[in-house]
């Protein structure tokens, strides 16, 4: 089958008012559709634009477009954060695990999904290519499928084949993806890249995020053996240990011997590392992040981060007190996972102090900030200035161990406040 291709504003004229349209995830992201789709701004009423986070323009979330659309996001990228803050959208608190099944079981019925895919190969299969995660739950279940055809994205191996027969539109599109290039890595960060490198095992499978921190770890891996990849997403950093064959994926239990995850952003190197590897499997969320699979791996060691955590390991990762900034995610599915591997380590990493200097480490939570992951699964935390294990200790001895892993200039105000409290 041979598709016939239309205009951007051909493929999405079908969108009408009320209707549910579903943007591919990330990097992803249908350029040419999404700015068609919010050119119709003062035609359309009440659209509702669902996505995880997702990168480059998003015109339906702009002032002017209020009217026509409302931004509901599963997790808040850069490019709508402005919007919900301003309520012209809102936010679905949701693991990402559990994502897809928003879709599938009708919570969100999808009208129309507009994704972005690999050219069709001769059999007629293309490929969604950087981004399966939520993207082929919406597809399966979505009344009208609208692909941009881009010879950029790579064809990847794993769940997110899909056959042109599945697709109602074609629009020809050959965009760059977007690039996030491996970011500079402060001192503080490459502390804390040493610190937590000394927790993980040869023989470990990984997860890690994007940003200077998980790049600072996988920077300090160069000597470990046999480590593996298991994550919701992976970036450029992976790739030096590729290279050196430090990450080789022979002791993994899932899928040995192939690096697992369910979306992926970087630079082109990357996305060229992808295009055609059968030794990348990019799967499901609902496979990747769930909990009794992460947690068949040896080893397993979840690296994530936060915005702030308290006295007693409570972890604010989604907000800034009220004001939302990103979402729930993949964090308690990675740390519940490690948590519950043979000689896993769940890990959150992060700076001692924000960048105007206040304390990440604090007596309680700002008010209105979520608690993504609780007391109870925290196990290891790394600063700069070192780690501690929290699991099995008690309030007063988590609250002397955090005070020690916070600035030291913050470390007298947090005792008192401590004692204050009663915690010490």
């Amino acid at each position: 089958m041979e598709p016939k291709y239309l205009t951007p504003e051909e493929a999405v004229a079908g969108i009408r008012s009320g209707d549910t349209v579903f943007v591919h995830t990330a990097v992803a992201a249908p350029q040419r559709l999404v700015r068609a789709l919010s050119n119709r701004k003062d035609e359309l009423r009440n659209v509702r634009v669902v996505h995880l986070h997702t990168e480059g323009e998003a015109g339906y979330a702009q002032p002017d477009a209020a009217e026509g659309f409302e931004v509901v996001s599963l997790f808040i990228g850069a490019n709508v954060r402005k919007a919900i803050a301003e309520g012209r959208g809102s936010y679905i608190p949701v693991f990402l695990s559990e994502a897809p099944m928003l879709f599938r079981t009708d919570v969100i019925k999808v009208d129309t999904a507009l994704i972005s895919i690999s050219p069709p190969d001769r059999h007629g299969y293309c490929s969604l290519g950087v981004s399966v995660d939520t993207t082929k739950a919406a597809v399966e279940k979505a009344k009208r499928v609208v692909a941009q055809v881009n010879r950029n994205m790579p064809r990847t191996h794993g769940d997110g084949v899909i056959h042109v027969s599945a697709i109602h539109a074609f629009v020809e599109g050959h965009d760059p993806l977007p690039e996030i290039p491996p970011g500079e890595i402060t001192p503080a960060q490459q502390a804390i890249g040493e610190h937590v490198a000394t927790l993980v095992e040869d023989g470990a499978t990984l997860q890690l995020g994007i940003g200077a921190i998980p790049n600072a770890v996988l920077n300090c891996l160069g000597g470990h053996k046999n480590l593996g990849i298991h994550s919701e997403m992976f970036s450029d950093g992976v790739l030096p240990l590729v290279e050196k064959g430090v990450i080789n994926n022979s002791q993994k239990d899932i899928f040995r011997g192939h690096m697992v995850a369910t979306f992926a952003m970087g630079t082109r190197k990357l996305y060229d590392f992808l295009d055609d590897n059968p030794g990348v499997m990019m799967m499901d969320a609902s496979f990747v992040n769930r909990t009794h699979i992460i947690q068949k791996n040896p080893r397993v060691t979840a690296i994530n981060s936060a915005i702030e955590i308290d006295l007693t390991g409570q972890v604010c990762a989604d907000s800034i007190g009220t004001r939302l900034y990103s979402g729930v995610g993949g964090q308690m599915d990675f740390i519940r996972g490690a948590s519950l591997s043979r000689r896993g380590k769940p890990i959150i990493a992060l700076p001692s102090t924000t960048s105007n200097g206040e304390s990440r480490i604090v007596p309680t939570l700002k008010t209105g900030a979520g608690v993504v992951t609780t007391r109870a699964h925290v196990h290891f935390v790394a600063t700069e200035y070192g780690w501690a294990n929290l699991f099995g200790m008690s309030l007063r001895e988590r609250a002397r161990a955090l005070i020690s892993l916070a600035h030291p200039m913050h470390r007298d105000s947090l005792e008192q406040s401590a004692r204050e409290s009663r915690l010490l």
